[in-house]
């Protein structure tokens, strides 16, 4: 692989090499579309890095000329594409510029992400010193799974080879050469259409509460809203009856499925509400994980059981397995993994209620409980032994 030397390179210097099948290390950095970029919701569409060091280079300019002159690949469908610069001029000078849809760039200043990619060495510092860069591209399959690495090529005929290839794979929804099911289950009757009924008027009684999300902020995991990333309102449930008969219908059909499907005997169950999806709202839900943060990681399935049918739009979807959409009958439950990306669409007629808990068990319990204290202001209070 080619490279570039920004001064003097230190001996014997180590790189990470990713391959083609290997997942793509995730992180969160700053962009140029936003102060915290989480790079694992990105999945859904081909991924393409450009760790390019430094807009100043030659081939730098060369790469990003290839790329900005793709713009019908790189639409945010069929492909997204990410610079990485780590250095600080490429900002204060205005070198390079994201361009939506399709276009964005990771500031990479202390090379977190070059190193992750191997661009520069494992204890490459570019914001304490010359580095000796590599550059070079990495092409990711909608799931975020290495494609393709390319190193910069001194005639600069790399960017161009990039954008074949690009071209030449199927759909993203076709990406393993066939549509791909997403991992989850689909489970009809989980709740009765007595419970359901049951539900959609206690949340008609009491109203809901506008929920945002969580997201880990200066170490802390904080409660965050944000209309373009989530638009939900939740009743909190806190009568008894109600809890201990939604308990008892997971226990009887659920959890015997997650068990069966996954060999996993999920003993706790988190969150008690009826969250409803308004289409006055635009109500939604952008692509995320369940399980991203510190007050979020001992979660393992998530529930989501719809509890009437007379909407449109709402439907459930994960990304990285293609754009098809989960709507159960009342009553029906889809479980999957909190580690799968996933997202609700916007809601175009009525109202979507639904209830959604998540699983876990006595160890992860431990995990909650050790977490605990990073949640909020002042943590809530719980304990693994309850």
């Amino acid at each position: 692989m080619s490279e570039s030397a920004l001064g003097s390179a230190r001996p014997m210097a180590v790189y990470k090499n990713l391959l083609p099948g290997d997942p793509a290390p995730w992180f969160n950095a700053r962009a140029s579309t936003r102060g915290e970029f989480a790079f694992d919701t990105v999945g859904g569409r081909y991924v393409v890095l450009c760790l390019f060091g430094s807009a100043a280079h030659r081939r730098s300019a060369e790469a990003l000329r290839a790329a900005f002159a793709a713009q019908d690949v790189f639409n945010d469908e069929t492909a997204c594409f990410f610079g990485v610069s780590f250095d600080p001029a490429d900002v204060a000078e205005g070198r390079v510029a994201g361009r939506l849809p399709g276009y964005r760039f990771f500031w990479d200043f202390d090379g977190a992400i070059s190193r992750l990619y191997g661009a520069i060495p494992r204890d490459g510092r570019p914001d304490q010193g010359p580095v000796r860069l590599r550059q070079q591209w990495v092409v990711l399959d909608p799931t975020l799974r290495v494609l393709k690495t390319l190193p910069f090529a001194d005639d600069g005929a790399d960017g161009d080879e990039v954008v074949r290839f690009l071209r030449g794979l199927p759909q993203p929804s076709q990406f393993a050469g066939f549509e791909v099911q997403a991992p989850v289950l689909v489970l009809p009757n989980a709740f009765t259409a007595e419970f359901c009924t049951r539900l959609i008027a206690l949340y008609e009684a009491h109203g809901g509460a506008e929920t945002g999300f969580m997201r880990d902020v200066d170490g802390r995991t904080l409660h965050l809203q944000d209309h373009r990333h989530k638009r939900r309102r939740d009743h909190v449930i806190t009568d008894i009856e109600v809890i201990a008969e939604a308990r008892a219908q997971i226990v009887r059909r659920v959890l015997p499925e997650v068990l069966k499907a996954y060999q996993y005997n999920a003993t706790r169950m988190e969150r008690y509400i009826v969250s409803c999806y308004r289409a006055e709202d635009g109500a939604h839900f952008v692509a995320h994980r369940d399980n991203t943060t510190k007050g979020t990681a001992h979660r393992r399935f998530a529930i989501s059981v719809n509890l009437n049918a007379d909407f449109d739009g709402g439907e459930l979807s994960f990304p990285e397995f293609g754009p098809k959409g989960f709507k159960p009958a009342p009553g029906g439950a889809v479980v999957f993994s909190c580690s799968l990306l996933h997202a609700v669409s916007k809601v175009t007629r009525g109202c979507r209620y639904a209830f959604l808990p998540f699983l876990y068990d006595d160890k992860a319990a431990k995990i909650r409980e050790a977490n605990d204290a990073f949640l909020g202001e002042n943590g809530g209070g719980y304990r693994a032994r309850h």
